[in-house]
């Protein structure tokens, strides 16, 4: 059985949010949806314009079956933390067998391609980050 895993704010929830999360479930074949959500405090510590419980009800009533709270040590930090908790407790659960992600992107083959370098850091690539992080740039 598929089942979808979002890793999301919904701060608040809008149809955006309802178009990718319609349009993961036809591409994943998705029976379920489990989300992972921030809580009252969003990434890099902003507070929620709604309260959790308010964000919770509107993926509920608009598709997702489950919602967990992505915990606060993650959801307040940069991106990385923020999809490694999510991942994380998306792959707890133990059902979650896709993962849906918005982007903006219109070249999905150039995400993966990012990934494989960062995944492998080739040495041509370790080499270019230490040249520019000595120069004081930061590494996004």
């Amino acid at each position: 059985m598929n089942i979808l895993g979002i890793i999301s704010e919904y701060n608040p929830f809008h149809n955006g949010h309802l178009y990718h999360l319609n349009e993961a479930k036809k591409l994943t074949n998705a029976k379920g949806v489990v989300c992972v959500m921030s809580g009252n405090f969003m990434q890099r510590g902003e507070p929620a314009l709604v309260n959790k419980w308010a964000r919770a009800k509107m993926a509920i009533n608009n598709g997702v079956d489950l919602v967990f709270e992505l915990p606060v040590l993650y959801a307040t930090q940069s991106a990385y933390w923020f999809a490694k908790g999510g991942i994380e407790t998306l792959a707890a659960t133990g059902i979650v067998s896709h993962l849906a992600f918005g982007v903006e992107a219109t070249n999905p083959s150039a995400l993966s391609d990012i990934a494989q370098i960062l995944a492998k850091e080739p040495v041509q690539y370790q080499n270019t980050l230490k040249q520019y992080l000595k120069e004081g740039l930061s590494f996004p």
